[in-house]
């Protein structure tokens, strides 16, 4: 009997001790809930799908704002950018029911765990240009959300968004590109949710800096309602645009200074004469394919198009003047074979034509004088009837053929000094191809600064 007495005891001890576990974790779990949910109370009809009532039927106000944290990889061939960034949205939830005793003393809000947004009613504002948009994640979802005593709702979240901007590139490499992000409610239309800038609009981090472009500042803002008809219907949207101002210096230092040296180099082949063929020619060649090869590597840096950039303008003018020198250098090689063929004939034509003028069968004569050739009419009158004239059987006269060297070289008048063709060609070709490339520098410049200002 004291043993199943004992046994008895021993059972309805463990029973208690059971029953007193499991109330204590109820309270326990109680409490927990009670930190958590019950203090801000929820309407029991509250509808999260419905959005919080407005004064005559107006549309909900969410302002946004951006803190831009970081713009990096600005990609010219997917003719996108990529952004770093906090989104915040503030609207007013006026069916929310708040105690007091949820604030800490000082505070007229509280930052509640991101899981209970999703107990709430929220905007729905997607990014209309962009390609990845998405919150930024580590071990969970970086989101926050903020009650205020005024029953304001702040969300806040850090995302990362690769966004589609449509370049222009005709003033490469000075182009200016101004790269809009569209910000637009999805499913509610401008008369249910309005969209709208808050104060602090968008900021940048004052520490952000990019490789390539200067970040023109102040960002514009703008606010409007775009019909969409995919959506069939006017929705709210704000713009925010990026103005990149690509920065000269890199091609300044990797492009025009010494494509400009090239061409001044191609100026030195003037100053060689057609005795260094080889120099002249190797010279002129190197520094054409020197161009080619630059200009080639610099249109892999953008994608390829179908208008003119101000960059191949630049590569045009260049190359015309070095392959004008190569021209000019082909142009006094020709002049200089006519020359020595014509300073190698005369001396065995002039003794056949005076000759032929003794024996009566020239009608004109022919004479050397300082190194010009210069004619002269031979008349001869018939001594007696019988004889015939020299222009034939009363013919009109034929017209001899002239030899002379006034297409290939000249005597001045005032020095007495020979003057060869291609050698004056040179000599004005060192001061014309200067002034015309500095011209051709002078319209250039301007033109592209005024154009991308």
């Amino acid at each position: 009997m004291l043993g199943k007495y004992n046994t008895k005891a021993f059972i309805s001890l463990g029973l208690t001790f059971i029953l007193m576990w499991i109330s204590e974790a109820t309270d326990t779990h109680m409490n927990y809930n009670y930190t958590t949910k019950p203090r801000v109370v929820l309407p029991p009809n509250y509808v999260k799908e419905m959005r919080p009532p407005s004064k005559k039927g107006s549309p909900v106000i969410v302002d946004f704002s951006i803190f831009v944290v970081d713009i990096n990889s600005i990609n010219v061939e997917d003719m996108d950018f990529r952004v770093d960034m906090f989104i915040h949205q503030r609207w007013m939830e006026s069916r929310l029911e708040i105690s007091d005793d949820i604030f800490e003393e000082g505070d007229d809000y509280v930052t509640l765990l991101p899981e209970f947004f999703d107990n709430l009613w929220q905007p729905d504002p997607y990014f209309l240009n962009s390609k990845i948009a998405e919150i930024a994640t580590l071990t969970h979802k970086f989101t926050s959300v903020t009650l205020y005593k005024n029953k304001t709702v702040r969300y806040a979240a850090r995302m990362h968004a690769i966004i589609a901007c449509q370049m222009e590139f005709q003033l490469y490499p000075m182009d200016i590109q101004v790269c809009p992000i569209y910000i637009e409610s999805f499913s509610s239309n401008n008369q249910k949710v309005k969209l709208r800038w808050s104060d602090s609009g968008v900021t940048l981090n004052p520490e952000l800096k990019l490789l390539q472009y200067n970040l023109g500042q102040p960002l514009e803002l703008e606010e409007s309602d775009g019909y969409m008809p995919e959506k069939v219907g006017n929705f709210s949207r704000l713009t925010v645009y990026f103005r990149f101002e690509r920065q000269i210096g890199h091609h300044l230092i990797q492009t025009f200074a010494p494509s400009s040296l090239v061409v001044m180099l191609s100026w030195f082949s003037f100053w060689l004469g057609l005795d260094a063929i080889p120099g002249r020619v190797t010279l002129l060649v190197t520094c054409m394919l020197t161009l080619v090869t630059m200009f080639t590597g610099l249109r892999a840096d953008i994608p390829p198009v179908a208008y003119v950039k101000a960059l191949d303008l630049w590569m045009a003018g260049c190359m015309v003047s070095v392959f004008a020198a190569l021209a000019e250098f082909v142009v006094v090689k020709v002049l200089d074979v006519q020359y020595q063929y014509q300073v190698n004939r005369i001396p065995k034509v002039l003794p056949m034509r005076i000759s032929n003028m003794e024996k009566g069968q020239c009608a004109t004569v022919a004479s050397w004088e300082g190194g010009a050739v210069r004619s002269r009419k031979a008349t001869q009158t018939p001594t007696t009837p019988g004889q015939t004239s020299l222009q034939g059987n009363g013919g009109p006269p034929k017209p001899a053929r002239r030899q002379s060297l006034l297409s290939v070289a000249w005597t001045d008048t005032d020095t007495g000094v020979e003057k060869i063709m291609w050698r004056e060609i040179d000599k004005v070709s060192r001061a014309v191809f200067p002034i015309l490339f500095f011209v051709f520098v002078l319209l250039y410049w301007p033109i592209l600064l005024m154009k991308s200002s």
